[in-house]
């Protein structure tokens, strides 16, 4: 049996079609701590009004604890007539980013992000950062 599901988490049918683009970070390298803000542009390039649940995923690539390959941190279910594009944003901060350790402890870590924006988690633009110590 293969280990992939047969659709992906947030997958749906539509009477339209998006299109995702200009996936975009404040900054690549910021201090622990700092907030990070996301923007993309999300088109409706089919011929009708409709609605999309726009999903925004992340990955810490190391990590002190094993974390999942892909966390949703954030959706903005967005409706736009058909030719119309809207720029989305998110904030990506402690709240998002960090995790609980196996003593129940809440932290967060310096590291490399990666971001996943998509009407699904499959299939998405992706981008990076990284929280950096400050010494």
């Amino acid at each position: 049996a293969p280990n992939e599901a047969l659709y992906p988490f947030g997958y749906g049918l539509s009477y339209t079609s998006f299109e995702y683009s200009d996936l975009a970070l404040t900054q690549s390298t910021l201090p622990l701590g700092e907030p990070v803000a996301v923007t993309v542009q999300l088109t409706n390039s089919g011929a009708y009004a409709g609605s999309e649940v726009v999903q925004l995923y992340i990955r810490d690539r190391v990590a002190s604890t094993i974390r999942p390959l892909k966390e949703l941190k954030g959706f903005q279910k967005v409706s736009l007539a058909a030719g119309e594009t809207q720029q989305l944003r998110f904030i990506l901060g402690s709240d998002e980013l960090g995790f609980y350790s196996g003593d129940g402890r809440f932290q967060i870590e310096p590291g490399s992000f990666d971001v996943f924006v998509g009407g699904n988690s499959v299939d998405t633009l992706q981008t990076s950062f990284e929280w950096l110590e400050v010494e």
